[in-house]
């Protein structure tokens, strides 16, 4: 039986804009399976909005503490969030 659709949201701190980040975790949320987006923040955060049965929120999770070559992850903070209409997983800006 399929695990229900939960949703997480995700805010990365360090050196996460300018990098490439948001098309790693586009990329990865995609092969994945997840739902959402990924964006900057004006303090240099990234924010990710994941939706996806919990196996996979926890995979996901630990791909943005790697995040792509020339990032530096210094924090994940990670909080349940409400589950909302997303068809694919987007880059907003």
């Amino acid at each position: 039986m399929a695990q229900k659709s939960q949703a997480k949201r995700y805010f990365v701190r360090g050196r996460v804009q300018g990098v490439g980040y948001r098309y790693f975790v586009q990329r990865h949320a995609t092969e994945l399976g997840i739902r959402g987006y990924t964006r900057n923040l004006d303090d240099g955060r990234v924010e990710v909005y994941a939706i996806a049965a919990g196996e996979k929120l926890s995979e996901l999770e630990g791909r943005l503490w790697k995040g792509p070559s020339f990032c530096d992850v210094r924090g994940v903070d990670a909080s349940d969030a409400p589950v909302e209409r997303y068809h694919s997983f987007q880059i907003e800006r």
